[in-house]
């Protein structure tokens, strides 16, 4: 039997809203779509939904990706919660918002293209609906806080990438120029990626060789690899 207190306050709609990062010619984009119901139907939207009874908020979001892009294995990280009374016109509504990181050369182009969704470089949003634009600061920075503390690459580079396209991610996702030497120095000090026995002969003849992120004993590729800042803020 439900206690009275549950039915002495009013009740709330939850809901996830996903900042989804992509990287495409030297772009950090995310993917957004029109908004299909009233309030500002038609207007662009984070990919979201609300959480159904039997869902935590983790599972809610990776279904919203799991229907965005048909992908199962994608990075997801929960950011922070927006909550203000009258944030949605439509009803009250509290939303947990989440970044999730895709390889855009990965993800199912024929779901995408069913909602009406599109890849915007970070640079030239349009206008967002609500405060979606504000959940959109707060997960870019999110993402620069990670990427000052850990080697992010693998969840958005092919597996197979060279040192300029990975210091262009870098320079992407924090909108400033790294020095190269410097850059290389870095990250080949974190001992988190080996050279392989491959080049890139795109860019010159002497091309550039491949790089790819180590494995672990156990033959999956290391997660996160630790201390980068000095390199986000300079030497």
């Amino acid at each position: 039997m439900q206690s009275e207190i549950y039915r002495k306050y009013p009740k709330h709609y939850v809901a996830v809203d996903c900042s989804i990062f992509g990287y495409e010619a030297s772009e950090l984009k995310l993917l957004l779509y029109p908004r299909g119901f009233e309030p500002e139907q038609g207007k662009w939207s984070l990919m979201g939904g609300f959480v159904q009874e039997d869902e935590s908020l983790d599972n809610a979001a990776r279904r919203v990706l799991l229907q965005t892009t048909g992908l199962h294995d994608i990075f997801l990280e929960q950011a922070t919660a927006f909550s203000l009374p009258g944030r949605d016109p439509g009803s009250r509504v509290i939303s947990m918002t989440f970044v999730a990181l895709v390889r855009i050369d990965l993800y199912d182009k024929e779901l995408v293209e069913e909602s009406g969704a599109k890849w915007w470089p970070v640079t030239r949003l349009p206008e967002l609906i609500f405060d979606h634009k504000e959940m959109v600061q707060n997960a870019l920075a999110l993402l620069q806080q990670n990427a000052m503390i850990n080697l992010i690459g693998k969840e958005l580079l092919p597996e197979m990438f060279t040192l300029t396209q990975l210091r262009n991610l870098y320079e992407a996702i924090f909108q400033k120029t790294f020095d190269p030497g410097n850059f290389r120095k870095k990250v080949l000090s974190l001992e988190a990626i080996e050279r392989l026995n491959k080049k890139n002969t795109a860019g010159s003849k002497k091309g550039a060789f491949y790089y790819r992120f180590k494995k672990t004993e156990s033959g999956s590729q290391m997660e996160r690899i630790m201390k980068f800042p000095t390199l986000v803020n300079g030497y």
